[in-house]
């Protein structure tokens, strides 16, 4: 079965473009012109990817993307965003959008994107699928100090504390505590979770490591995720 991809956008021809395109890639294709059809659109469920358009009637893209991150965290969501609007990206950013594609944008670049993002959310659909058949029992923990991560059932938690990560935050923490106590590059980083595909700035690193300790180290204690200055980064047990 095909991948399904949602589009939400109002204007027509960047639909329909989109549409021509991914369907000529082999997905399934759903169409939402604005954000209250969106929501429904997805709440039918089958998604496995969201392209995103922020500025929407009804519900606009940053709003549909915090109900659907309230509910969801692994769903990939692709925001489509105008050159100059540098608060809507940061603000999809902090919302849990997994990354964002600039008007006008290079078809190419977005299924690359598209690509990346499907192989990297396949083996966890695929993982969830086996355990829930086999009825297995969850996977064992990673951690470090009171901090701990599973990733059959990508469970956080701090001090007993449940803690709620977007894929790509617990994808990089996960990347973090495997190679506890190994200092990691930000090219290192960039490869094991956005992938070979992907033709972003490698500050995204950096913004997702900030995204991470505020929300496993603030308000904890000891910090846990420390920057290496010319290195990297690296999660260590607290001394």
């Amino acid at each position: 079965m095909s991948d399904t991809i949602l589009v939400v956008e109002d204007e027509r021809k960047i639909a329909r473009l989109l549409q021509i395109e991914l369907e000529s890639e082999g997905y399934e294709v759903r169409l939402a012109p604005d954000g209250v059809e969106g929501w429904a659109a997805y709440k039918a469920g089958g998604v496995a990817l969201i392209l995103l358009d922020v500025m929407l009637p009804g519900i606009d893209g940053l709003e549909l993307l915090r109900r659907i991150r309230e509910v969801d965290s692994a769903t990939p969501v692709l925001m489509l965003t105008a050159k100059s609007a540098v608060k809507e990206k940061v603000a999809g950013l902090d919302l849990g959008a997994n990354d964002y594609v600039t008007k006008p944008f290079e078809m190419e670049e977005l299924l690359a994107r598209i690509r990346a993002f499907l192989r990297q959310t396949a083996p966890h659909a695929a993982q969830a699928a086996a355990l829930h058949a086999q009825d297995e029992e969850p996977g064992e923990w990673l951690s470090a100090s009171d901090l701990r991560l599973n990733e059959s059932t990508r469970e956080v938690e701090r001090a007993g504390v449940p803690i709620a990560l977007t894929q790509r935050e617990f994808d990089l923490l996960a990347c973090l505590l495997r190679n506890k106590r190994l200092v990691l590059s930000r090219d290192q980083l960039l490869e094991e979770v956005w992938g070979y595909d992907y033709a972003g700035n490698t500050n995204v690193v950096d913004v997702y490591i900030r995204y991470v300790r505020k929300k496993v180290d603030e308000g904890f204690g000891a910090e846990l995720i420390h920057t290496i200055r010319g290195i990297g980064y690296v999660i260590r047990d607290a001394t």
